[in-house]
């Protein structure tokens, strides 16, 4: 007698769930909490929100016998992160009418709401609908927003790998007709066919995937965190095929080493003509071998840790019909954005700002979000979001950069990439007040953690050089912590794990160098690092490189390594 398979309780909850209906539309209806009941939370992260809540007043709000705080967290699809001046002119005034009045830029090139009532839900989609845009499977356990890089040199090959991206988040999407219903007001189409997902079926998958596309020499969306990549292989300014990657993620679980984060695998090339069909297949790998009994074990880079990549590879060629073939040369030599003024192979100038935090806000010494809004209403090309949470005003021609340099100057952003090296290639969460999951700050504190870290790499004539620095607020990664040459993971309030060791180009996980380090003690443990690693580097050589040659952390050559030869916590 075979033993019974105890599902996760996501998996009857999506079979039940009537095509991701549930009973979602009748609560959001329900005006007398803010809140919408643990099923409905699941089933809503499919549509692209999150129910949160201020944590900042949740002690307050008990005492006087209140529920919490909630709102929610909107994604936004966005693929490739490009948007129209329209589009972003739309969520301005969404931001300001119905969320908490700020633009949140995400590590998956998009924009994200925050504090939107549950009264308010309704009529930020609609206002998102009239502007061509949506937030359907931006989250929940479905292929999210495709992401690819910002700005290449090359615009004509990036055209070429945005329209892959759209491509591919097209193709798969969700063919439920429940977002439209609950949220558009769409009539439900009464058939007596039964209703049918084609790729994703009543399951859907695992957990989530993420896919992107990648122009070398640039890896500023970190193809090895992701669940899928393609690497664009140029010949003669051209897209030949892309080299595919699988496996990467970066979330894991603290004192559980049985989840690691994990650098992808490079298992084969397509030809461009093919790689929504490999996209299409290794989706369907996951969903019929993905672990659907542990969520902690469910997201693909298990999957492929499990079969191995070739085992992996094996699959997906029956799932083809046909074999990959041999991967082809490249090379990555950062994965940071470039800042500044950029002109392109047809003249088109690209300027690439610094976003705080992805935070695109009003403060008195920098109001970004009225003069982004002020650019939006006279630029005539596009606006690009970056993996590493920046802006790139994109396509602006010789006549209009006076005017947009003109205005960009009055609002005092013009010069926002004018920070130190270590800003600029920082990455923050959100985390407090409203991510749930978060343990310690994230988005709130980093600032100024930077701020007292800049005082010893001024000191030691680091100014210029580039570290990675990356802060979230648990273990999940969103701001893919594991990569950075310094990794910062909440592990309680004001209580950190740092981490060191992470690949410059974000092709090495980094190691554990001390536990539960207090924020205040930060500068104090890193200062003698940073302090050596300029007086004693070699020619060239990246920090993360130094901490592991003088022997501060072991190498991690794997991610089912991670959690090995770790000497000093």
């Amino acid at each position: 007698m075979s033993k019974e398979i105890k599902l996760s309780a996501n998996e009857p909850l999506k079979i039940n769930s009537d095509y991701l209906r549930g009973t979602l539309a009748e609560e959001i209806a329900d005006t007398s909490t803010g809140s919408i009941a643990a099923d409905s939370q699941q089933l809503s992260k499919f549509h692209g929100m999150y129910l949160q809540d201020d944590r900042d007043v949740r002690k307050e709000r008990r005492q006087k016998k209140l529920e919490k705080a909630f709102s929610f967290l909107i994604r936004v699809r966005l693929p490739a992160g490009v948007a129209s001046p329209q589009q972003w002119l739309g969520m301005d005034r969404i931001a300001d009418e119905y969320a908490n009045g700020t633009l949140k830029i995400t590590t998956r090139q998009t924009w994200q709401l925050h504090g939107v009532i549950k009264n308010n839900l309704k009529s930020s989609i609609q206002a998102m609908d009239k502007v061509l845009l949506d937030c359907i499977a931006a989250c929940g356990d479905v292929n999210r927003n495709v992401i690819c890089n910002a700005n290449p040199h090359l615009s004509d090959v990036h055209s070429e790998a945005v329209e892959l991206s759209r491509k591919i988040s097209e193709h798969l999407l969700p063919q439920s007709r429940a977002y439209h219903e609950i949220f558009l007001d769409e009539e439900k189409v009464i058939s007596s066919e039964e209703e049918i997902e084609p790729l994703y079926g009543k399951t859907y998958l695992p957990r989530k995937f993420k896919i992107n596309v990648a122009v070398p020499p640039g890896n500023d969306t970190d193809i090895y965190a992701q669940c899928l990549s393609f690497i664009a292989i140029v010949e003669a300014e051209k897209i030949v095929g892309y080299n595919v990657t699988v496996g990467g993620g970066m979330g894991m679980t603290h004192g559980k080493e049985n989840t690691f984060p994990r650098t992808a695998d490079l298992i084969g090339f397509v030809t461009p003509d093919k790689a929504v069909d490999v996209a299409e297949k290794v989706m369907l790998v996951q969903r019929d071998f993905g672990d659907r009994t542990d969520r902690k074990q469910s997201r693909l880079k298990y999957t492929v840790e499990r079969m191995t990549a070739g085992g992996f590879r094996d699959k997906l060629e029956q799932y083809l019909g046909y074999q990959l073939e041999p991967a082809r040369d490249f090379t990555f030599e950062y994965n940071g954005d470039r800042f500044g003024w950029v002109q392109d192979d047809k003249g088109n100038h690209h300027l690439t700002l610094f976003v705080p935090g992805g935070r695109v806000c009003d403060t008195p010494s920098s109001p970004m979000k009225s003069g982004i809004a002020a650019v939006a209403k006279i630029h005539k090309g596009e606006f690009r979001m970056t993996a590493n949470q920046n802006l790139v005003i994109a396509n602006i021609s010789d006549e209009q950069r006076p005017e947009i340099e003109a205005i960009l100057k009055e609002y005092k952003i013009l010069n926002s990439h004018e920070r130190s090296a270590l800003r600029l290639n920082s990455i923050a969460c959100v985390a407090l007040p409203t991510c749930g999951l978060a343990l310690a700050e994230a988005e709130r504190y980093l600032p100024d953690l930077i701020t007292e870290l800049e005082e010893v790499v001024e000191e030691a004539g680091l100014k210029h050089d580039a570290i990675t620095i990356r802060m979230t607020g648990c273990p999940n990664g969103c701001g893919r912590p594991f990569l950075a040459e310094i990794g910062f993971v909440g592990r309680a309030p004001g209580k950190y794990n740092v981490y060191l060791g992470g690949g410059f180009h974000g092709q090495r996980l980094n190691k554990l160098y001390r536990q539960s380090v207090l924020a205040g003690d930060i500068k104090e443990l890193l200062s003698p690092i940073i302090r050596a690693y300029a007086k004693e580097r070699n020619e060239g050589e990246r920090f993360g490189d130094f901490v592991i040659r003088n022997g501060y952390v072991k190498e991690t050559t794997a991610g089912n390594n991670f959690h090995a030869n770790v000497e000093q916590v």
